[in-house]
């Protein structure tokens, strides 16, 4: 009987998806307590493998800043996973990608908050365009467009 428990419980570990067997990877998203969006954006990068303390605080732009996010492309939250600022709704695969890849930037961002971006309602009207900034004060570079 035990071998038989044993063999189900391979089995059933083997059939599930690869994240779920992989650690959630941290983050920490700051956004303003106003903001409803942000709840679902955490909801889903949950949903593709990410643990997310969500912080709502007054001095979202403050934080933004600090971080290195250029004000003209900020986005609704503020977040920090694995060493690197994730501004706005950007795409899970998009954030997977640069935690992959680990260029040499402070992060990237989706500016504002677009329609049918992960969070937002609505069906997305055009591709996303995010940018990556360093900290440096060289000129933000498209990272991806989705």
């Amino acid at each position: 009987m035990k071998s038989a428990l044993r063999f189900g419980t391979l089995v059933t570990l083997l059939s599930l998806p690869l994240p779920a067997l992989a650690a959630p990877i941290e983050a920490v998203l700051y956004k303003n307590p106003q903001c409803t969006c942000c709840e679902g954006y955490a909801a889903y990068l949950e949903q593709n493998g990410f643990k997310v303390e969500v912080k709502p605080t007054n001095d979202l732009a403050e934080i933004s800043e600090n971080a290195g996010v250029p004000p003209a492309l900020e986005g609704c939250h503020t977040m920090f996973v694995d060493g690197y600022v994730i501004d706005g709704l950007v795409p899970v695969n998009v954030v997977q990608k640069l935690l992959k890849e680990r260029p040499a930037v402070a992060g990237i961002t989706l500016p504002g908050m677009p329609t049918g971006a992960p969070g937002m309602p609505g069906m997305k009207a055009e591709p996303f365009k995010i940018y990556a900034f360093t900290k440096d004060g060289q000129a933000p570079t498209v990272y991806a467009i989705e």
